[in-house]
């Protein structure tokens, strides 16, 4: 059965552990002792993602294992997070954000294995992978050893909301930056030898599109950088910005837009050098009730009473890099409520159905 308090505990315990994005080693170690001390197999890939396998998990089953995938890194501000529970609610100091993204999802399915060892209930072989570096851009999941991966179907605890909170499509997002090289004058003596790399930074960023561009794109420039001091014409620009979207064609579309854009700029500026790059973060997925992962999950809902609340999303998991493995992934809520903001906070009883979810999938009949 599912411990409450022994939940709240353990989300509180790990969440004091400081990973940020890169820096994962402390919980990493921290959740290899922890997984091993509740019977699993742990193993680390070369990336420093966490692989465990359960007591009654062996490659060779003609039946693949279930897996049960989170991510281990945090963003910032989430150091020296201070959990406050109260009114059945957890929060940080509201300094730091709380951590609930995605250490809910951690404690929750750490709580259900428990709970299933004490019941000594028979259960489905699985796996679970911790990742590292997924919120800078699925970097864990992108570089998994999914050599060690025998799962065919994947419930990735990743979402806000709670538990039936279903992300049934998540975007293309494409990253961008570009590159301006002017040249450097003395701004005071003769400013007209210059050719500012801001101004040209500026003509670039006014024709692009911003914000939302229709229900399923949004565009956003969200870093600029130039210059060196201010009594100087500068010479180096950067911009760095994304775009997202359901739509492919749009995607395309886009892309072909800033090309343009640049090309009319460099016009503007012959003697400028402008240089872009544009990579894919991750990739678009949409599915529907059919989906036999999405079955298996409606299935468990069903049985806590639960009906589905299936959204499409503007961002990315790792559940996107495991479908375009093979691997029918699902993402779920995982209790967790303004996220990356220190206003973030955790529902203990949203947490609570996080975990029984989790033992019911893991109870199920193959």
């Amino acid at each position: 059965m599912i411990n409450s308090d022994r939940l709240v505990k353990t989300f509180c315990d790990i969440v004091q552990i400081d990973s940020i994005s890169g820096e994962e080693d402390e919980i990493a170690e921290d959740l290899t002792s922890r997984l091993e001390s509740l019977g699993l197999t742990v193993e680390a890939d070369d990336y420093g993602n966490l692989i465990a396998n359960s007591e009654n998990f062996d490659s060779s089953f003609e039946s693949p294992p279930i897996l049960l995938s989170v991510h281990m890194d945090t963003v910032d501000p989430g150091r020296g997070i201070k959990p406050q529970v109260a009114d059945g609610v957890i929060r940080s100091d509201g300094t730091t954000i709380i951590g609930g993204d995605a250490k809910a999802g951690v404690a929750a399915v750490l709580e259900a294995i428990e709970s299933i060892n004490e019941d000594k209930a028979e259960h489905l072989p699985y796996q679970v992978c911790l990742t590292r570096e997924e919120e800078t851009g699925l970097h864990g999941a992108r570089n998994l050893d999914f050599s060690k991966i025998y799962a065919k179907e994947a419930i990735v605890f990743d979402g806000e909301g709670p538990v039936n909170t279903v992300t049934v499509a998540a975007p293309t997002y494409i990253g961008f930056t570009i590159e301006i090289t002017g040249r450097a004058a003395h701004a005071g003596v003769e400013p007209e030898k210059g050719l500012s790399a801001i101004r040209i930074a500026a003509e670039l960023i006014t024709r692009m599109p911003q914000g939302r561009l229709d229900e399923d794109t949004t565009f956003n420039i969200g870093l600029i950088e130039g210059g060196s001091v201010r009594n100087t014409v500068p010479e180096d620009a950067k911009i760095v910005g994304e775009f997202r979207s359901q739509n492919i064609e749009t995607i395309d579309n886009i892309g072909l837009e800033i090309k343009d854009i640049i090309s009319r700029v460099q016009l503007m500026y012959p003697d400028a050098e402008l240089k872009e790059h544009l990579h894919t973060e991750f990739e678009h997925y949409e599915f529907g009730d059919k989906d036999p992962t999405y079955i298996r999950v409606a299935e468990a809902m069903s049985q806590m009473n639960l009906t589905p609340s299936m959204k499409s999303s503007g961002g990315g998991t790792d559940g996107n890099v495991f479908r375009l493995k093979g691997i029918t992934s699902v993402v779920v809520g995982m209790a967790d409520n303004g996220m990356h903001t220190v206003r973030e906070h955790v529902k203990v009883d949203e947490l609570t159905d996080a975990a029984q979810f989790c033992e019911i999938i893991l109870k199920a009949e193959q």
